[in-house]
């Protein structure tokens, strides 16, 4: 077992322990469900989120944790209900709209998704994924114009993060801005994202 390993076994048994002395304490449940998450016991994981909804039906970031669960074993019904639950409780809450766009743009739905980003966008307008996310879904629905915008704005809020480059690069090519797209993407692996050598070659064939 590595120190790591050993690590996240003994808080385990601390937050095992602290569940048993406060069953009812639902910071600690819902701790505990994100470590076992870590841990990759992910029916552990889910059973002390279903338990911190049992404490309290509202609680918002357990609704997240769940949505996002399912998202990631590809029960996107199940992601999309979790979320939807999570923005009834607190509709001013940005992440769980950014997840149901996700969701939307999985199934295939971009105006869906779209809608869900903007949403996301207008509760936390500093959110940089909501904006690559939206700039993904413009791209998909063919509103280029609109998907350099929401680029731009990620690339401006978080300068160094490689996928906001590469999305804008993406958005930029679409729009027929190819020697921007290509500054873009050249950027984007200066920042060490893996580009796509399909992308690279389709700008230069349009130089």
């Amino acid at each position: 077992m590595s120190a790591q390993q050993e690590d996240l076994t003994r808080i385990i048994e601390e937050l095992e322990q602290k569940c048993i002395e406060l069953p009812d304490n639902i910071v600690a449940h819902h701790h505990l469900a994100l470590v076992y998450r870590k841990a990759g016991r992910t029916n552990d994981a889910m059973r002390k989120l279903e338990r911190c909804l049992e404490i309290d039906p509202q609680a918002v970031e357990a609704l997240i944790n769940i949505g996002a669960m399912h998202f990631e074993q590809g029960e996107l019904d199940k992601a999309l209900a979790a979320n939807q639950a999570a923005v009834q409780v607190n509709p001013a809450l940005a992440q769980p709209h950014n997840n149901i766009g996700l969701i939307w743009q999985q199934k295939g739905e971009s105006g869906k998704a779209i809608a869900a980003y903007t949403l996301a966008t207008m509760n936390d307008p500093k959110m940089h994924m909501a904006w690559i996310n939206l700039a993904s879904a413009q791209v998909m629905a063919g509103n280029f114009a609109l998907a350099v915008k929401a680029a731009k704005e990620a690339v401006k809020l978080e300068p160094d993060f490689p996928m906001a480059h590469n999305n804008l690069a993406v958005a930029l090519y679409y729009n027929q801005d190819f020697q921007a797209a290509q500054k873009s993407l050249a950027k984007a692996k200066e920042l060490g994202y893996a580009v796509d050598q399909r992308l690279v070659e389709a700008i230069e064939n349009e130089l």
